[in-house]
């Protein structure tokens, strides 16, 4: 299945595709020594040579295979008294336990914000405490603790303020808490300088002095870790004497579906936490999470699919246009009408943040298309004043998607201020641009990682913004674009496209972030139907030389170069790449490919 190997040193072409319609290079994932480690792998576990390239490709070494396939909380948990300040936060939360301290629990509006304040929530509630939750709304209140809130949660009775999934940089807010008297505990995950607020405990494995190695937590990973230190505390100090103590594992559904959806690579204690909570998941125990899955048409066994594209969209919803307490009430629920009411809620809101961004979609592309024609910006930068705050950031996700580079949308109000989101592409770090902005006065306020950043722009800096950017980011973003490689992990037929195969698959997953599905690679297969459904969705069927056949779908690409490739080409042989996920539709399982390009055999490389 393979070509000549690139020059400079990339790995061997797979079926000669140097070019796809994507304009992707088709390069086999596993090097050399990864392509040894698999040899070693299917030979010391006597487990398929499919599955040992999967897991070779994922960074899996010989030593490590066998606990690979078995993750184990127990085996991968670290004792939370590991991270900086836990003991000082279990010890305050403890007290406050004892004493029936009214705890007020302060939550990000996005999903890992949500199961973070629902899960110590239901365990506060465990326990016989009525704590209160409070999510920003994303407009009005913006990211993060605000003194208003504060205030109203201190004259509403609480005594201790606890903060997850956001908080380490909150000074002013941390002020007005102070002031008043109200002891704060941060149980957060963000990246933080040396510089953090005056609290009683501020629990953060990226923390500068954090050495627990524990940074690619999601909030609700590190809010569980707090979690299993407050069980431990307690039962030291004799709470549960004469009583059960509440059931931790049965959180992990919470734990999974804000992990999954935070984007946090889905290796060691990540990937344990997201095995055990799809298993937790699947038992439909939490009544707000079963009647999500229902609005969502969730079928079958839940896998990270789910909750990265159907779960957590629509809790999200709550948050970009509606009111942003939904999720984390969900979530909550103990009653079957009431979970199924707000699911219904949080379905509409979604279906209407898809019209809306539907119509912001249209105008940010064709914003793009003319600065594309006027020249060759590193970074594109689209806005309008008839924008959703709340939705900017799906929008410059599908314009990065598009353009294969880093991308802003912003919404503009009256005054001509600026609120946006940008993504950006693997090897080019926009968050260290925005901050560098920040600091030459070109934005308000900005900040962010390497693959998402947000800002405050005045619409009178957009010009000088973007030279800013095209001086920064330009050699980053030519670079990265050049490196058009799409991994397969192997080539296949339909007829090897089997539920065996699936299951042999799914021992190496889940898969997400850090830890990519399998791409398999379908070599000179038939496209003998395909169509348009759903919104832009193309489906297809293909089948092999021997008339096997499999259906496949890619998502939204009616418009995308191989979806076009796909509606043009019936009854012609393409070469076709994807993912293999099982179809449950109609209660009888099935393996369908999900289509992430296509090649022309006739126009490939030999």
């Amino acid at each position: 299945m393979n070509g000549p190997t690139g020059s400079d040193g990339a790995g061997r072409l797979v079926l000669g595709v140097a070019r796809s319609a994507n304009d992707n290079a088709w390069r086999e994932r596993l090097d050399q020594a990864q392509a040894l480690n698999a040899m070693t792998i299917a030979q010391r576990l006597g487990v398929p040579d499919v599955l040992a390239r999967v897991m070779a490709g994922r960074g899996v070494e010989p030593e490590g295979a066998e606990d690979f396939l078995a993750p184990s909380l127990k085996m991968l948990m670290p004792d939370p008294s590991r991270l900086v300040d836990m003991d000082a936060a279990v010890a305050r939360v403890a007290d406050a336990v004892q004493s029936g301290t009214k705890i007020a629990i302060f939550g990000d509006y996005d999903v890992d914000g949500a199961t973070s304040s629902a899960i110590l929530a239901k365990y506060l509630r465990w326990l016989g405490l009525d704590p209160v939750i409070h999510i920003p709304d994303r407009i009005i209140e913006g990211y993060g603790p605000n003194g208003p809130a504060i205030e109203a949660l201190k004259e509403g009775g609480a005594g201790l303020l606890v903060t997850v999934d956001c908080g380490s940089t909150s000074f002013e807010a941390f002020d007005v808490s102070r002031k008043l008297g109200l002891e704060v505990v941060v149980i957060d995950h963000h990246q933080v300088g040396e510089e953090l607020p005056e609290v009683r405990a501020l629990v953060n494995p990226n923390r500068q002095d954090d050495l627990s190695g524990q940074g690619h937590l999601a909030a609700v990973g590190v809010t569980f870790l707090f979690l299993v230190g407050l069980n431990r505390e307690l039962r030291r100090r004799g709470i549960f004497n004469g009583r059960g103590e509440p059931d931790l594992m049965g959180l992990l559904d919470l734990v999974a579906l804000g992990t999954v959806c935070d984007v946090v690579p889905l290796k060691g204690l990540n990937r344990a936490y997201v095995t055990r909570g799809l298993a937790v998941m699947h038992k439909r125990l939490n009544p707000g999470l079963a009647s999500l899955a229902d609005a969502a048409r969730v079928a079958g066994k839940p896998a990270p699919y789910h909750l990265g594209f159907l779960l957590g969209p629509r809790i999200n919803a709550g948050g970009r246009i509606g009111d942003a307490a939904l999720g984390a009430r969900l979530l909550t629920c103990e009653d079957g009408y009431e979970a199924r009411e707000i699911a219904a809620r949080l379905d509409q809101l979604n279906t209407e943040r898809q019209a809306m961004e539907a119509v912001m979609l249209e105008q940010a592309g064709a914003q793009a298309v003319i600065a594309l024609e006027q020249g060759d910006p590193a970074v594109l930068i689209t806005g309008s004043e008839d924008w959703h705050a709340g939705i900017v950031g799906l929008i410059a996700s599908r314009l990065k998607e598009a353009h294969r580079r880093p991308a802003f949308a912003i919404a503009f109000d009256e005054t001509g201020k600026g609120t946006g989101s940008g993504r950006s592409i693997q090897g080019v770090d926009l968050g260290k641009a925005v901050r560098q902005a920040v600091d030459l006065k070109l934005l308000e306020k900005g900040g962010g990682h390497a693959m998402a950043a947000g800002l405050t722009v005045m619409r009178d800096k957009l010009d000088d913004l973007a030279a800013f950017f095209n001086e920064t980011l330009a050699e980053d973003v030519e670079e990265a674009a050049s490196k058009r490689d799409l991994k397969i992990d192997g080539a296949l037929t339909a007829a090897g496209a089997t539920l065996d195969l699936m299951e042999k698959l799914e021992q190496a997953g889940p898969f997400g972030a850090g830890h990519p599905e399998p791409v398999f690679a379908f070599p000179a297969h038939r496209v003998a139907f395909a169509d348009v459904v759903g919104k832009g969705h193309v489906r297809a069927s293909i089948a092999a030389p021997d008339g096997t056949s499999l259906k496949a779908i890619s998502f939204k690409a009616d418009d995308r170069p191989h979806g076009k490739m796909l509606l043009e080409g019936r009854g012609r042989n393409l070469h076709v790449a994807g993912t293999l996920s099982i179809d449950t539709w109609q209660g009888s399982p099935k393996v369908q490919l999900r289509i992430l390009d296509v090649a022309d055999p006739q126009k490939v490389r030999i």
